[in-house]
């Protein structure tokens, strides 16, 4: 076993807020209180210590996507651990539903393994009116049938389903998620304001990257924004990448949903942690340029090049909200999400030492991932 450590010095960001000259004691997987006496001491003076990055919604990244084998799948899971993000929850993309119940089935054994929290399905169960890089010919209706075989070829593994409610059998299946303990989101979707409001008291508890995808906010047809915004059931996942919205409505969104509602998301597809080029996204070529990831045929934005250490520190530079409330929307409010605050989510003792070190500039230097270092810290 590695010898405990001690990190001591750093400004800690916990649940009941920022200590400064903090420590944080690592012994073996966890986090725990009091540092024996032959521990590692490592000076970490002038950075932040903040808990490890949970992300609910991420398609790929490192040139591999969740759509692919498990070594590629690996791949993607390890490139976006290299950016702080120690809790991934893995999502497919629309597709054939054989497919899909496929890579169910080897996602959920990864799963199993630890590698990945669960699994998001994406689609085919959206809008054709607010298929963003979704393929149109794949798309159908939420059939509470289908759903229900999704979740079981994901064998407790499925963590949420992304569908349009206003669709026929939308109602339905959104029961049908919340029985059986999975997250309906609402996204990629078309429907008013009242058949949001009736989606969400069926069960439906995030918004899938609120204001992608859905009918703009309008002040006779306030759509689905107001009313994911105004309900304190509703989470809303955010893509802080300075593409997929501009910072002003990502101000509303903290305002009218309070930071403890916020969870920032990459929506990372293969590209993340690579740079520019062509991909695939599930069966449609991307362009990406200058960061910026869009269909080859139609220019549709097609999930992002994020990876949340950046959308970390665009927070806090950019947006200038409290890094509580970044640490909130990245680590702690997913994590209760996806019922596994007790083990991640905050650098409290009994969790799991799962952590990130930021210098005075929230860049990232260090990466730990239950107790064993990811990126070694870069303190020169």
């Amino acid at each position: 076993m590695a010898p405990s450590k001690v990190l001591a010095g750093a400004r800690v960001v916990l649940p009941t807020g920022i200590v400064s000259d903090g420590s944080v004691v690592v012994e073996g997987t966890r986090i725990t209180e009091t540092p024996p006496p032959d521990a590692e001491i490592l000076d970490v003076r002038g950075h932040w210590l903040v808990p490890g990055f949970v992300d609910l919604h991420n398609h790929g990244g490192g040139g591999a996507s969740f759509s692919g084998t498990a070594e590629e799948i690996l791949t993607a899971v390890r490139t976006h651990r290299l950016h702080g993000t120690t809790t991934l929850v893995a999502s497919t993309v629309t597709d054939d539903m054989d497919f899909l119940v496929r890579q169910a089935g080897l996602l959920s054994e990864l799963a199993e393994q630890g590698e990945i929290a669960g699994i998001h399905f994406e689609g085919p169960f959206i809008s054709p009116c607010r298929k963003g890089a979704h393929s149109e010919e794949l798309l159908r209706d939420p059939d509470p049938a289908e759903v229900r075989k999704l979740i079981d070829a994901a064998r407790g593994r499925a963590r949420m389903v992304t569908l349009a409610a206003e669709l026929p059998g939308g109602i339905d299946s959104v029961r049908l998620l919340a029985e059986h303990g999975v997250i309906a989101a609402i996204g990629h979707t078309d429907a008013t304001y009242e058949q949001t409001v009736r989606a969400i008291d069926a069960g439906a508890t995030v918004a899938t990257h609120l204001f992608n995808a859905m009918p703009p906010l309008g002040h006779r047809a306030p759509g689905p924004i107001t009313a994911l915004l105004e309900d304190e059931r509703v989470t809303v996942e955010l893509i802080d990448d300075g593409t997929h919205l501009h910072p002003a409505a990502l101000q509303l969104a903290f305002h009218h949903a309070g930071a403890a509602r916020v969870a920032f998301v990459s929506d990372a597809m293969d590209a993340a942690g690579i740079g520019d080029g062509r991909y695939m996204l599930g069966p449609l070529e991307v362009e990406v340029a200058d960061g910026v990831a869009r269909l080859v045929q139609g220019g549709s934005i097609a999930g992002s090049t994020l990876t949340l250490d950046r959308a970390f520190r665009r927070g806090v530079t950019v947006d200038r909200l409290p890094v509580e409330d970044v640490v909130a929307a990245v680590s702690a409010n997913p994590a209760r999400l996806l019922g596994v605050y007790d083990r991640v989510g905050s650098l409290e003792p009994g969790k799991d030492a799962d952590l990130v070190l930021l210098d005075e500039e929230f860049a990232l230097k260090g990466v730990m991932r239950r107790g064993a270092w990811v990126v070694g810290p870069q303190l020169g």
